[in-house]
């Protein structure tokens, strides 16, 4: 660590809330918290709370994940463990076991945070799993092939997919053989596979979270419209169906074509917000 970067983190915790902050984080583990918890658990209002979190994360120190409609923040152990590490590396001439208890600071074998290796396991979500997100399994199972490995299921699953993306999907060259409505609970289960990234396809989820798929995995929201709710025309459903299908495969090749083995957890997840931005994503 840099002395930059350690002046930073401790900039960041030179403030009572972020330290009440940080114990209260650091108490949950991995599994970390929602803002909403925390805003109530330290009685702080939510516009004071995001700026107290934004230091934090800037400094490292944390980090969120999106999970369904909520956000939730756990501490960054390792980058914790980094800023007290470079007060004590020096200690007494390297002989860090003459400094008393600063030794304990010191880990004997640091955890570093390693790229993500492939194959990758992806999941998209959306409400019926009969359009969006078979799509996005169908153009990620393609383009990805060798170093993704693509899923797809939803809140509340339909009874077939869309006779239309099926028919779309099969024209470009895609196999649709195995495509077929299922439900999240399929990927929560201890035999499950588990996913390295959870992406959800909806506009909204009407209120419902994104299932327990683990702490691992990098979620991010790309919304979507839902070509069950379209009422035009054949030609104009057509039309819809071919904007959609440009819209997921152009995110899905930005996202394939990351350099994801020099990427840690947080940029990766910085450029899949970006992708499911709107106002930044691919047109």
């Amino acid at each position: 660590m840099e002395s930059k970067q350690a002046a930073l983190g401790f900039s960041a915790l030179a403030q009572e809330t972020r330290l009440d902050l940080m114990r209260l984080l650091a108490s949950r583990g991995a599994s970390g918290m929602a803002a909403g918890e925390i805003a109530a658990a330290l009685r702080q209002p939510p516009s004071t709370l995001s700026f107290h979190l934004a230091a934090l994360e800037q400094a490292q120190l944390i980090q969120s994940t999106r999970r369904g409609r909520q956000v939730i923040y756990a501490v960054r152990f390792f980058g914790l463990r980094s800023l007290f590490s470079y007060l004590t590396e020096t200690c007494c001439g390297g002989r860090p076991e003459l400094c008393g208890d600063l030794a304990r600071l010191l880990p004997d074998d640091p955890p570093e945070e390693k790229p993500m290796t492939a194959a990758f396991n992806v999941l998209f979500l959306c409400t019926h799993n009969s359009a969006r997100s078979l799509m996005a399994e169908a153009i990620l199972q393609k383009i990805g092939k060798g170093k993704f490995n693509a899923y797809s299921a939803g809140s509340d699953p339909g009874r077939a997919p869309m006779a239309a993306v099926l028919a779309k999907l099969e024209t470009l060259g895609h196999d649709v053989s195995q495509l077929h409505c299922k439900s999240w609970d399929e990927f929560t289960g201890p035999n499950a596979p588990q996913m390295d990234f959870v992406i959800t396809l909806c506009d909204t989820l009407h209120g419902q979270d994104c299932p327990d798929v683990g702490a691992n995995p990098i979620t991010a929201a790309w919304p979507l419209p839902d070509p069950s709710k379209f009422t035009g025309t054949p030609a104009e459903q057509a039309t819809m169906i071919n904007e959609l299908y440009g819209m997921i495969r152009r995110r899905l090749e930005i996202f394939v074509n990351l350099p994801h083995a020099s990427l840690d957890r947080m940029s990766l997840k910085k450029r899949l917000d970006e992708l499911g931005d709107s106002a930044r994503a691919p047109v």
